[in-house]
């Protein structure tokens, strides 16, 4: 048993610090090579907070779990809303940008109904998959065209990171460490969570929703926690609206496509319901002066409380 946490333990730190490295690398190695700022923040940095999601996800998959694969996923997002803004709304009310109530989270809405309506059949088959990938490339193409230019954050955040072609062979190290960081990191995290539901007899969707959910989620809560601290307000709001995005769109197309994906009926009772109705909530939490108050934050981080108790201790629902 101590073997299985260790190996959570393990792949989570693995996820965490191999993504940090990741999306570094990567950022540096582009920047190296003349690639706009905006382009690099809209995908090598969105892509890389996704990545711990998608190679458990996968991993998964493909070592026949897909109830974990599955509930790694909805449990992020779940995850992200309820506990990391929850969490971030309690130390400081947060400030919400415009743009991000108007495009982000109504785009968030309709990348849950699309998975709910590709899941009624019961299972996430190799062509949901490629739905949910076009959805994604038409919602990238859509951000990319509309922004003009980076936001101060993401050009202070990569300015540390030299453009010159001389450091490129130090950013590819990075980058290359980075990614077997986060593969290591993903196949230890999914063989302790599977042995640790084996042993409390505990279903291995209830594992994927919280304890792997939450070890993916650590990209975002370090992300956004760091945000708050700094002010940067949209920043933290717009990292977990865009990774929600990507989550939905991007992590269960891949792993669609690459294995298809079982949809228990319990998530139609009980788990698609409650991402729904946390992506509803956050539309007029958002528009009230958008702004993310203290209260409310209180409010999404209890929520997220209880759902867990709830997992945990109703089976109708697991």
């Amino acid at each position: 048993m101590m073997v299985a946490v260790g190996s959570v333990l393990l792949g989570t730190l693995l996820l965490y610090f191999g993504a940090n490295l990741l999306i570094r690398g990567s950022s540096a190695l582009a920047r190296s090579f003349g690639v706009a700022p905006a382009i690099v923040g809209l995908t090598v940095v969105a892509f890389g907070t996704s990545l711990p999601e998608l190679t458990v996800s996968v991993t998964a998959g493909l070592k026949g779990s897909a109830a974990i694969a599955l509930g790694n996923v909805v449990g992020s997002n779940i995850a992200n809303i309820g506990l990391v803004l929850g969490l971030a709304a309690c130390i400081r009310s947060l400030q919400v940008e415009f743009t991000l109530v108007r495009r982000e989270a109504p785009m968030g809405l309709l990348a849950v109904l699309l998975v709910v309506v590709l899941s009624l059949d019961g299972v996430l088959g190799r062509g949901d998959g490629v739905v949910l990938l076009a959805g994604f490339a038409a919602f990238l193409y859509w951000s990319l065209a509309v922004e003009r230019s980076a936001p101060e954050a993401v050009q202070e955040a990569f300015d540390h990171s030299p453009p010159g072609g001389g450091h490129r062979l130090r950013h590819a190290a990075f980058t290359a460490a980075g990614l077997a960081g986060v593969l290591w990191g993903a196949d230890r995290l999914v063989a302790g969570a599977v042995t640790i539901a084996e042993t409390f007899g505990v279903p291995a969707v209830v594992i994927g929703l919280t304890l792997v959910a939450v070890g993916t989620s650590l990209p975002e809560l370090a992300a956004t926690l760091v945000a708050v601290s700094r002010g940067e307000d949209d920043i933290s709001v717009g990292n977990v609206l865009g990774s929600n995005l990507f989550n939905l769109l991007l992590i269960l197309g891949v792993t669609a496509v690459i294995t298809p994906i079982s949809v228990p009926t319990t998530f139609f009772r009980f788990q698609f319901p409650v991402l729904a109705l946390y992506t509803v909530v956050l539309l007029p939490i958002c528009r009230s002066g958008f702004r993310i108050s203290r209260p409310e934050g209180g409010l999404l981080l209890a929520g997220y409380l209880g759902y867990v108790a709830v997992l945990y201790l109703v089976p109708a629902v697991q």
